[in-house]
């Protein structure tokens, strides 16, 4: 690995979903769950819940851009969640579910604008994607119980019928670059 790091931050619906899928990336270092995009500092969990605090619930990742650049994370973030229902992944629904990319640069503003257009022309989706694309503003970690969720609790039942479905399918789709 480079001494250089790079950070991507991501929001895709439930972060323990988010969370599970990027810690197996080849090239990913860490993934913290968190909170991205809001007006209220520190929330907690059930102020986020609320949805009153315009944070989504996201994920920050740290990665080496000399292993996987952040073009290649953006294809496994279209590929496992639905960018095209507006504030809604599954059963959870709110302005805190929202499909998000937080750039933190004008690198990944392009990067990130360039790959929307692509997703969208590949007929990956029946639907247009709705995922926003903005500026980094804040990211606040969730509560430590959040963090490693599914690695920690893998036969919660939550885990167990949403999750693990989801790891399934994106190792499958993925195999080449999960870490070893």
């Amino acid at each position: 690995m480079s001494d250089k790091r790079e950070i991507a931050t991501l929001g895709a619906g439930c972060f323990w979903c988010v969370e599970a899928i990027f810690q197996n990336l080849r090239g990913v270092e860490k993934v913290v769950s968190g909170y991205a995009g809001g007006r209220v500092q520190n929330p907690t969990y059930e102020q986020v819940c609320s949805g009153t605090t315009g944070h989504a619930e996201a994920v920050q990742i740290t990665f080496d851009p000399q292993v996987i650049s952040f073009a290649e994370l953006l294809e496994v973030f279209w590929r496992t969640h639905d960018p095209t229902t507006l504030n809604r992944q599954g059963a959870d629904v709110g302005t805190q579910y929202r499909s998000a990319i937080f750039y933190h640069s004008e690198a990944q503003k392009t990067i990130a604008e360039q790959s929307k257009r692509n997703a969208n022309a590949s007929a990956l989706w029946p639907d247009p994607i709705v995922t926003e694309i903005v500026s980094f503003t804040n990211f606040y970690p969730a509560e430590g119980y959040h963090q490693n969720f599914f690695l920690e609790n893998p036969n919660q039942p939550y885990c167990r019928m949403v999750i693990d479905p989801k790891i399934r399918k994106f190792r499958k789709e993925f195999q080449e670059r999960l870490k070893k």
